[in-house]
């Protein structure tokens, strides 16, 4: 009788001591799944930034900035890591990583000299710009003229070159006299990081790869849109232009969509501006010369123009693609401030309605 009791405590501690041990497993489990996970990149490739390292900086140092900047999760595990791999060598410079590199892979690339980038000059296209003023702007940072650009953007057989690589390329559209550059429209809105040597070649492309990137997320939706790319993404110029906001894009879009489909023509007076190209001097040209003779002015055509009046962004081309359901065919931006609300745009249905709200906002040019 006084042996059972023991029993019962050997059997107790056994699965105490049981208990322990899986909770250890499960704990050093989930510290190695956590570790593994810390180690992973942070993107898909996306995002590209210049890290610069200081002369003298401690590995410790380098990693927190690393974490800062979102180029790793975690500095702590990745000190861990560089020093239990030997990967404890880093050189002062200015590195150009991407998001899709792994801890492994950044300390490899700041441990190679080779790697610092050499002078480097940033590039922005703002969304809505013409590809004359991005010729214009790079020629002001790169060594080739305006006229050089914008003769290799125009050049059938660059084009045809081009479209190799790039399947949103069409060059049986694109040998279109009627456009004024053949790439308008697909100079990506984007902050570039520029070799000073770098050719105009790779400069053009680094513009289109930031294109394809959007371009192969949509894809989809573009083959189901019912248009070529070079017309959604004329569309979406347009949008780009009239639209003051991101929040009115889809709406705005809704109603393109509405008139082209009742075949009405869109009567933009952003396309104006396109049309008078050379001679736009202010954007009140765009509101009174309507009658200019233009294949771009869409008071005058029907349907879209011959090609995108300027490179949009990712959020018009979206909304290109999928517009607003909506009944609107007119709208109009109060760009006067003339109500509580500046710059918003108002929707109408019928031209009786759209007449009034232009009296209201004042936008009458007599």
């Amino acid at each position: 009788m006084k042996r059972m009791p023991k029993k019962r405590r050997r059997v107790k501690v056994g699965r105490i001591i049981l208990g322990i041990l899986i909770l250890l497993l499960i704990t050093a489990g989930s510290l190695t799944f956590y570790a593994y996970s810390a180690l992973r990149p942070m993107g898909q490739g996306n995002i590209e930034k210049e890290f610069e390292i200081q002369e003298g900086e401690s590995l410790s140092t380098v990693l927190e900035d690393l974490q800062k900047e979102d180029l790793i999760k975690n500095s702590t595990i990745a000190s861990l890591y560089a020093k239990m791999s030997g990967h404890e060598t880093h050189y002062a410079g200015t590195y150009l990583l991407k998001d899709n590199m792994s801890v492994q892979e950044i300390l490899a690339y700041i441990a190679d000299p080779s790697n610092i980038m050499a002078e480097t000059i940033h590039f922005t296209i703002p969304e809505g710009t013409w590809a004359k003023e991005i010729a214009a702007n790079l020629s002001q940072v790169m060594p080739y003229s305006q006229e050089e650009i914008l003769q290799l953007w125009n050049d059938p057989a660059y084009i045809q070159e081009l479209s190799k690589t790039y399947s949103f390329i069409d060059p049986s559209i694109l040998d279109n006299e009627q456009l004024k550059v053949k790439l308008e429209g697909y100079l990506y809105p984007e902050t570039y990081y520029l070799d000073k040597d770098m050719s105009l070649d790779a400069i053009t492309r680094a513009f289109l790869d930031q294109f394809n990137i959007v371009y192969q997320e949509n894809k989809e939706a573009f083959e189901q849109s019912g248009m070529s790319v070079e017309q959604v993404v004329t569309l979406a110029s347009i949008i780009q232009f009239e639209s003051g906001s991101v929040e009115d894009m889809k709406t705005i879009s809704g109603v393109f969509h509405n008139r082209l489909q009742q075949n009405m023509k869109l009567e933009s007076s952003v396309t104006v501006c396109y049309a008078l190209y050379e001679d736009f001097k202010d954007a009140s040209d765009c509101e009174t010369q309507y009658d200019v003779d233009s294949p771009y002015n869409t008071y005058q055509v029907e349907g879209l123009p011959p090609g995108p009046i300027l490179n949009p962004g990712k959020e018009a081309i979206l909304a290109a693609l999928s517009p607003e359901e909506n009944d609107y065919l007119f709208f109009a931006a109060d760009i006067h401030n003339v109500k509580s609300n500046p710059g918003k745009v108002y929707y109408s249905k019928t031209y009786e309605e759209h007449e009034q709200i232009v009296k209201d906002l004042k936008l009458v040019i007599e």
